[in-house]
């Protein structure tokens, strides 16, 4: 694993744990932050936790000795 993908899986790692945040928050019924934007934080974070782990993936696959 270099650097590089370390930063990709921990990008992933935090924008997983918004994501459930969010969730949790919407099902609270009363966001902290409002419905608007607790439900456009999960909105963009879903496709980042995919898009980072799949480049993390790519470059330590790219990266093997």
């Amino acid at each position: 694993m270099t650097p590089k993908s370390g930063v990709f899986l921990a990008g992933s790692c935090i924008t997983a744990i918004a994501a459930v945040g969010s969730v949790f928050e919407l099902s609270s019924g009363e966001p902290e932050l409002g419905n608007l934007t607790t439900g456009i934080i999960l909105a963009v974070s879903i496709p980042l936790v995919v898009i980072f782990f799949l480049v993390a993936v790519k470059d330590a696959r790219a990266n093997q000795k």
